[in-house]
């Protein structure tokens, strides 16, 4: 992140590339955790092997190799990479200007300003990016069509023609289905996520008395301690907005989808069930942000390198041959 009292300030093109290349990578190491996470909350009732056992996040992955494929992890990934980029260049930079709009006079953040820039952030991505690729990731993931058979066709066959059939059948409209819980999702997220990386690290740095950045190896327990943060705290809330956007059902207000799902999975389920995939998505979302901040702060660090010797004359731009 950057340094309250930092004078100069980064350029939105540095975290947007710092951004992309964190999430690109977040995204291809942990996705399949992702979509074993969206099947074990789309299931109505609990999954079992063949002897009877109750399968865990890691049988209902076997389960789902064995009857689709290995690639069948990586469903909906296509949605996932075209909306990372936008997505993590949002996230970092409105958090730094929601975090120095929320500075005091002296450019110090308190832990309550952190805490309020997540909360912002998280809103403001879950907007703009996150909402609709979230609902076509979900529409994919939830297809269980084998793909090592050819021949098994699914209704959805990649990101793109998935947003094209979800609008044709079910209006512009249909690809904010569930924005409100996503919003929720994100903002208590990204507050308790950058809240906790940045205390995390500030504590780190005081004790080590560190003024530069921390070695990777602990901007990694660092980002997988905060990022199970969002997680435990907010449960309930993704799983219900899993089942709402899975749905195809347009009718009725965002309350009256919200109140049914929540009726539906209570009285059918039980109260255990708004917990349902939590495990995968905590191991989802531990090492995503472990992976995500350390790759930001590196790429990050090396352009602000490379920008610092450009500037001093260290290294020359080539002009255009013509």
């Amino acid at each position: 992140m950057s340094k309250n009292n930092n004078t100069q300030k980064t350029p939105i093109l540095t975290h947007l590339v710092a951004g992309g290349a964190a999430g690109f990578m977040e995204a291809c190491i942990c996705h399949p955790l992702d979509t074993v996470k969206v099947r074990m909350q789309l299931a109505k009732s609990v999954q079992k092997s063949a002897s009877g056992k109750k399968l865990g996040f890691a049988g209902v992955g076997v389960r789902i190799v064995k009857n689709e494929g290995f690639l069948a992890l990586y469903k909906g990934l296509g949605a996932v990479i075209a909306g990372i980029v936008p997505k993590m260049a949002i996230r970092f930079s409105s958090f730094e200007m929601y975090k120095g709009a929320l500075a005091d006079e002296n450019g110090v953040n308190s832990r309550t300003s952190i805490f309020f820039s997540g909360l912002l952030a998280g809103t403001t991505e879950a907007v703009m990016v996150v909402s609709p690729m979230d609902l076509i990731k979900i529409r994919l993931q939830a297809q269980r069509n084998s793909m090592a058979d050819p021949m098994d066709i699914p209704k959805y066959r990649n990101a793109p023609h998935a947003a094209y059939v979800i609008v044709k059948e079910e209006g512009f409209r249909a690809l904010y289905k569930g924005v409100a819980l996503t919003a929720l999702r994100q903002a208590t997220n990204q507050a308790a996520n950058f809240t906790a990386y940045q205390e995390l690290k500030r504590w780190g740095k005081k004790v080590q008395n560190i003024e530069g950045e921390l070695p990777s190896y602990q901007t990694l327990v660092i980002g997988g301690i905060s990022g199970a943060m969002g997680p435990l705290s907010n449960a309930p809330i993704d799983t219900i907005k899993t089942r709402i956007q899975k749905s195809n059902i347009g009718t009725g207000s965002a309350w009256n989808r919200f109140t049914t799902v929540t009726t539906d999975i209570y009285k059918k389920e039980g109260f255990r069930a708004f917990y349902k995939g939590l495990t995968p998505r905590v191991l989802r979302v531990a090492p995503g942000q472990s992976v995500t901040f350390v790759v930001y702060e590196k790429v990050k660090g090396w352009l602000e390198v490379a920008q610092g010797k450009i500037k001093e004359g260290e290294v020359t731009i080539p002009a255009p041959q013509k």
